[in-house]
């Protein structure tokens, strides 16, 4: 076995993996954990808006 057998394998398994990467980010099992994640950053804007008008009436 000399390196370019080596260089193969080591593609193989790497495109292996991206596709295996691949099909777990699009998944339907997946997608409601990554819309609740992609909403973290608006999860407080309620708060936010109220110490936004606590502030502005100080």
């Amino acid at each position: 076995m000399d390196i370019n057998d080596i260089r193969a394998w080591q593609t193989t398994i790497l495109l292996i993996s991206f596709i295996g990467i691949v099909v777990w980010a699009y998944s339907k099992r997946r997608k409601s954990a990554f819309d609740e994640a992609a909403n973290l950053p608006f999860a407080d804007e309620e708060r936010h808006q109220a110490t936004i008008k606590k502030e502005n009436l100080s």
